[in-house]
């Protein structure tokens, strides 16, 4: 009895800080959601649809486009550190990919919209290089610039997860594989890949997550219409104070997320059995 309420004291003070900052406020939107004028419907639901359903569509594609390459990055990176045969540029890109993981998001935002603009650093540069001319040049402040920052700051992320499994693999199959004359692209695709899909796609469904909570990139980079939903719910809330479609564009982010989840956990039973 004694080392039971010794574990539940342990446990209290972590259940305690879930149920305040997470349960409690989840269940206020939810049914803040619903409420219209002291009613209960999908009033705010309709409104949210109608004004920003090119918004939920953006997001959507947005982060999705984003999540696909930086699987493609993070398998490029973990791969090459796995499989590289030159030891320094092996240690460079070590060193270098883990950097975007300590800058914070709103960093990203405000570092990419002095990078990207029209007469940023980038188009500044090519100009200076005279690949193009300053008529040329254009501005990636818009759905391009979100996708860069997203890749930017996540990939590195689901690289170290991916690349630690990679180097936790018997070698012996690689080398086999070497040994009866397959390139590495080849090892990588065939041998490699499927080995840490599962790590893979645990790393791409917590980008995703995160990438949907973003509010920082999409007010700094892409300032027009359409935009991502965290952008709606700032607007509606700092500009008419209408918390019932706030929380409606809340859940249906959360929504989006859980089906995400759904997927992973669904693939994660199938693999297990």
């Amino acid at each position: 009895m004694s080392k039971r309420l010794l574990g539940l004291i342990l446990v209290l003070p972590a259940l305690a800080t879930i149920t305040l900052l997470f349960i409690v406020p989840l269940g206020a939107s939810v049914v803040g959601a619903f409420e219209v004028e002291g009613r209960y419907g999908f009033g705010n639901f309709d409104k949210a649809f109608a004004l920003y359903s090119q918004d939920i569509l953006f997001t959507v594609v947005i982060v999705s486009l984003s999540t696909a390459i930086i699987g493609l990055v993070a398998i490029a990176i973990g791969g090459y550190l796995t499989l590289g045969e030159n030891p320094h540029a092996v240690a460079v890109l070590r060193w270098l990919y883990r950097w975007p993981l300590f800058i914070p998001f709103i960093v990203v935002g405000q570092v990419l919209r002095t990078f990207l603009a029209k007469n940023g650093m980038m188009n500044n540069t090519l100009v200076s290089l005279g690949i193009l001319t300053p008529l040329e040049t254009t501005s990636f402040l818009d759905w391009r610039g979100i996708v860069i920052a997203f890749v930017w700051k996540q990939a590195p992320f689901v690289a170290l997860l991916v690349s630690g499994a990679m180097a936790s693999l018997d070698r012996g199959t690689i080398e086999a594989a070497r040994n009866l004359g397959a390139s590495r692209l080849r090892i990588l695709i065939e041998i490699v890949v499927p080995q840490v899909a599962t790590t893979l796609i645990v790393g791409l469904v917590l980008s995703f997550v995160t990438m949907m909570s973003v509010l920082s990139v999409p007010l700094m980079i892409n300032a027009q219409s359409p935009t991502m939903i965290t952008a709606d719910i700032a607007f509606r809330l700092n500009a008419y104070r209408d918390y019932g479609v706030a929380n409606a564009l809340g859940l249906i982010s959360l929504l989006i997320t859980a089906s995400i989840a759904w997927i992973y956990l669904r693939h994660n039973v199938r693999s297990r059995a």
